[in-house]
This record gives structure tokens, sequence and C-alpha cells, in this order.
């Protein structure tokens, strides 16, 4: 791996047109309960179509030049829904609704009892990523913010104490895939921005809960949404500076779609910023020199000992050509720039 401006993504890859109907996953929000409708392949052979794709995407992320890969999130329907749909507390027959970020109603888990972690849920994942590649890994989990303004609260008192609820099964989990190999645990909470009231009253106490005990690298990640789905991205998170105060050691933020003022960045201490430089927005390809300008920005504002370049979000809704091409484009950037400062 790189010591120096390593690369990265965020979490998913382009799942195979064989594996999922992309056409049903791109005409919908973000499935939070289970859509087991986007599998093109039966049951009995479905985990078996998980690993073959799970396949095709490390070994585009190794061809790509990316030095922390992930599993691309093949098994998943959305970022959060395996996780949250595993939990005890769920009542899977009759969900709830709750507004998206975009403001439109979506089913949702309907919370109705204790909120506990059954089983070892991404387990399995990690295992079979640790076995396929001899890089650097990480596994990302829905973070325990983000998921209770995903579900409907029909049991817990308020708000504040579902979101703790989630923090401690989050935390099981984390610690059992650690424990299975991974070396990033990530956390995607991109409702810290978009709910920033409730975010700035417990956000970070959720997210210390969910991280406590788990030792190595561990990081946050924060967005706007998925540009196929939020198209209007505002230039400065709601919520960013508070979270210098989370164990988290890396916090992943994009900038290319969303022209970050990267003064930001001076506010959240001595963390690693996973830096979005990839604009999942734009159908074309951008130029390893354009990648390049990007990550040159924020070295203005922190050391290149901080940073670890990246795309913006995850590649889920994008063809796999694009997705590979811009990932190709991302090592290449951080290779310039490694090479500036090696001369310099």
């Amino acid at each position: 791996m790189n010591a120096l401006l390593p690369t990265t993504v965020i979490g998913s890859y382009p799942q195979p047109d064989w594996l999922i109907d992309r056409d049903n996953l791109r005409s919908r929000l973000p499935p939070r309960v289970r859509a087991r409708e986007i599998w093109r392949v039966a049951e009995p052979f479905l985990e078996q179509a998980q690993d073959d794709a799970t396949l095709i995407a490390i070994r585009d992320m190794e061809r790509a030049g990316i030095d922390v890969i992930t599993d691309g999130e093949m098994r998943r329907e959305s970022y959060s829904n395996r996780l949250a749909t595993a939990l005890s507390g769920i009542d899977i027959d009759r969900p709830g609704s709750a507004p998206d970020r975009t403001g439109h109603l979506n089913p949702v888990p309907r919370v109705a009892g204790p909120i506990k972690r059954l089983r070892p849920v991404e387990i399995r994942d990690v295992q079979f990523l640790r076995a396929n590649t001899d890089r650097r890994i990480k596994i990302t989990l829905p973070g325990p913010f983000t998921m209770a303004q995903q579900a409907q609260n029909d049991f817990y008192k308020d708000d504040e104490e579902l979101v703790m609820a989630y923090a401690a099964a989050v935390n099981e989990e984390a610690k059992d895939l650690k424990a299975a190999g991974a070396d990033v645990i990530q956390l995607d909470e991109p409702y810290l921005q978009a709910r920033p009231d409730k975010a700035k009253r417990y956000g970070v106490k959720a997210i210390n809960r969910a991280l406590e005990g788990v030792r190595g690298p561990t990081a946050v990640h924060l967005c706007f949404g998925y540009a196929h789905v939020v198209h209007v991205r505002p230039s400065g998170y709601s919520f960013l500076p508070e979270l210098a105060e989370c164990v988290a050691q890396q916090i992943s933020i994009e900038t290319a779609q969303s022209n970050l003022d990267l003064a930001v960045l001076r506010a959240l201490g001595d963390k690693q910023i996973i830096l979005g430089v990839i604009d999942l927005n734009d159908p074309h390809v951008e130029t390893p020199e354009t990648v390049a300008t990007r990550i040159r920005c924020a070295l203005a504002v922190v050391p290149p000992e901080r940073i670890i370049a990246a795309p913006d979000c995850g590649m889920k809704y994008i063809p796999r050509a694009t997705a590979f091409a811009k990932l190709k484009a991302l090592a290449g950037g951080a290779a310039i720039v490694r090479r500036e400062l090696a001369a310099a």
C-alpha cells in the first residue's frame, strides 16, 4: 500500500446486470426494507452469484490500483437495509414509513420491540474479501444515527433512545468484523448531514458508542446523498466540525460534486480525511490531472499524511466501465501528487 496519499473507495461498486435489475434499482429510492425483487438470480444460487460478482469488484479495484478496497457491497440491496432488517425488534411484515432526504416518503423498518443484534450479519463478507485479496480491506456498516432516521419508531420513548440501541447493535457487529480480518471499519452516516439538529444533540455520542472498543482504523462517511438521487448539493456541510470529537480516526467527505470550501477541514483536528475527489454526478471520466488538482486544493489546508483519496460516495448507480475508469483516474491522480511531493 502507498504510505503517502493512499487511495480507497467509499463502499459500493456497480453490481452486474446479470445479478440485479439495474432499471429497478435506479427507478426507486434506495430501499430501506428488503427489496428481493431486484435480484435476477434465484435464491438457491444467489450467494454463489454474489460471490462471483464480489470477485469482479475485487479484481477491478486491484487492477485500477486502489490501495484499500471493499467487497463492492455486491450482496446488498442498499448500503443500510441488509443490517437494518436483520436486527430483532423489526416488524418485517408491517413496515413503517419515513421521509427520505429528498422529502419523499419511503417504506422503512418499523421498530416494534427492542433493537438487538441476533447474529453476525456481514462476517462472511469480510472473510470472503480477506481470502481473495492481499490488499488492505475495509467493510462498511450503516451508522446508528442514520438507521434511526430510516426507521419508524413505535417502541422507544424517543429518537435518542432508539439511536443508542442501534449503536449497541452496530458495536457488536463492528467488533466481529474487525476480528474476522477487516483492516478498516467505516460507519456510513449521511443523515448526520441531513438531520443536523438531531445530530448535534447525540450524533457523536452514538458514533462513539458504536465504535467503543473497536481497535484499529475506523472511519465515518458523510455525504449529501447519491448523485443519482440528490441533484442539488450545498457548498458546505451542516454537520462536520463536530466530528473532531468522535473516536473515529478517519472522516470521509465529498468535495468534487459540491465544490466544498476546504477550509472546514481545519476544524477536524488531527483526523485523517478520506477526500472525495471523483464526481459521481458527471458521466465523463476525470483525467488524472483533474484528480491531482482536487487533491492539491486539500494540501493547502491539511498535510499529505492526513489525506486518503477516494470517490465522493458509493459507485453503485453508475455504469461499471465508468466506475472502473474513474478509479484508474483516482489512482493516477494520487500518483501524480505523490511524485510532486517526493520531488519537493
